[in-house]
């Protein structure tokens, strides 16, 4: 195939999960040496310095991911227009150094310390959510008790008209 049909195809006709791929950006060395990677998907929440470009330097959360642009908005940067209005601007990832992780995403904490998300235990989470569950049956009860008191009332009340 040729170079420039190649191109094309990865940059402009890219599938949507294509494009999320190449929503990467370089770890620090720091999780670097930590998860024995060198770059991760970015997702928000995480903490990102800006190597290159006009915002070279800046440090932020990353506010917005777009897979169309293949950027970021990060907080904090932004531009103004010329009757001052404000807006984000978008940073090509390849741009980026991820300097600390959100940590939200299990699935993706498994995938980055090199495990096997499916075979993480499952077990811990679904004991405390069973008396959690059990819980509000308990609190359903007493909730249904007033509704019928409810009806009472109000048949005491027709009682009391005629």
């Amino acid at each position: 195939m040729k170079p420039t049909k190649m191109r094309n195809k990865m940059i402009y006709r890219a599938s949507y999960q294509t494009k999320s791929k190449q929503l990467g950006s370089t770890l620090s060395k720091d999780l670097h040496k930590k998860y024995g990677k060198r770059s991760v998907r970015v997702v928000e929440g995480d903490s990102v310095t800006i190597v290159r470009g006009e915002f070279k330097g800046v440090d932020g959360k990353v506010a917005e991911v777009s897979t169309e642009k293949s950027s970021v908005a990060i907080e904090g940067v932004k531009k103004e227009k010329t009757k001052g209005d404000k807006f984000d601007v978008f940073i090509h990832t390849s741009n980026l150094l991820v300097t600390s992780l959100n940590t939200d995403d299990k699935w993706r904490m498994a995938k980055l310390e090199g495990k096997d998300p499916r075979k993480q235990p499952k077990t811990a989470p679904k004991v405390e959510e069973k008396p959690a569950k059990e819980t509000p049956k308990k609190e359903e009860t007493p909730k249904e008790e007033p509704k019928e008191t409810k009806v009472e009332k109000k048949a005491e009340k027709k009682e009391d008209e005629n």
